[in-house]
């Protein structure tokens, strides 16, 4: 689910101002949190699409001119996006939860415009709609069977399908090293976020933004210890904005062992982000179109 903010940066970026503007649309967030009651209704505006339906959709380049060095003039530069990775950068997991989805389908076809969200005493479950795919249903926490047989919102809307599934970690993690010479890691083997903020894509899309830019820079004769130092202060500074974030929705969602847990985490995760940024400095660099520049 890509909101407005999400789509406004990915049409910038590929240079294509009409990039999934056909697409169903959910309108409404439908949420029963922590100790409420009875569901909130809220507007919401954002598209639904599959992960292949977007990365076919991007293939094609960026916008801009298509820049191309000669290889003796190119610096030896290595981008990681999977393991294995440098040995000195090991994974900092703040949290234990993983997620399972399933695919559905809505008994009332009237329900396609609104996405629904559901905390229970051992987890929560996100119901996304789409009506021109697959219907899906995150789990996030206990077993989907079991955060089912607790669902109060969710579970009369849906039959679930015998079909595809899949579960990954859904836990806030970050490397404790980024970057070093001559490499830097880049997407979601350098960090990933929760699934409740719902930025990881336009995130990863910022993230390949600020790596590009490093690399041109550092190309280009700039300062690689501070351009590396700044790649590595503003991912870590965004992890804190996402676990600061998380911890307020885990701190509405639930009372129970596992709510306690997770924010415990959430909590241990903020404070190591704290303390790798203590010793940075101001940011000397700001991002101009698709390059680093000294800030004034």
């Amino acid at each position: 689910m890509l909101s407005d903010a999400a789509l406004a940066l990915i049409r910038d970026v590929f240079g294509r101002p009409a990039l999934f503007s056909g697409l169903p649309r959910i309108e409404r967030r439908n949420v029963l949190w922590g100790q409420t009651e009875n569901p909130s209704s809220l507007p919401h505006s954002a598209v639904v699409v599959s992960e292949r339906f977007l990365l076919e959709s991007l293939e094609g380049g960026m916008a801009g001119e298509d820049v191309t060095t000669e290889t003796d003039q190119s610096p030896d530069f290595t981008v990681y996006t999977s393991r294995p990775m440098p040995s000195v950068a090991t994974e900092h997991r703040f949290g234990s939860r993983h997620a399972s989805a399933a695919e559905v389908v809505l008994k009332d076809r009237a329900d396609l415009s609104a996405c629904w969200i559901e905390s229970m005493e051992g987890g929560w479950l996100f119901l996304i709609p789409n009506a021109s795919e697959s219907t899906w249903l995150l789990a996030v926490g206990g077993p989907l069977g079991e955060l089912l047989g607790q669902s109060r919102a969710i579970a009369p809307r849906i039959d679930l399908l015998g079909g595809r599934s899949g579960e990954f970690t859904a836990c806030p993690r970050i490397l404790s090293h980024l970057c070093g010479d001559r490499w830097l890691v880049c997407g979601a083997v350098a960090l990933g976020f929760d699934p409740i903020c719902g930025d990881g894509t336009a995130h990863a899309i910022r993230e390949a933004v600020l790596a590009s830019a490093v690399i041109r820079a550092i190309a280009d004769g700039g300062d690689a210890p501070a351009l590396y130092a700044h790649y590595e202060m503003l991912l870590t500074a965004g992890m804190r904005r996402h676990l600061a974030l998380c911890a307020d929705f885990y701190r509405a969602g639930g009372q129970g062992p596992w709510w306690q847990t997770e924010r415990e985490a959430l909590e241990e995760g903020y404070r190591w982000c704290t303390s790798k940024l203590a010793g940075a400095e101001e940011p000397r660099y700001q991002l101009r179109g698709f390059e680093l520049v000294a800030r004034r």
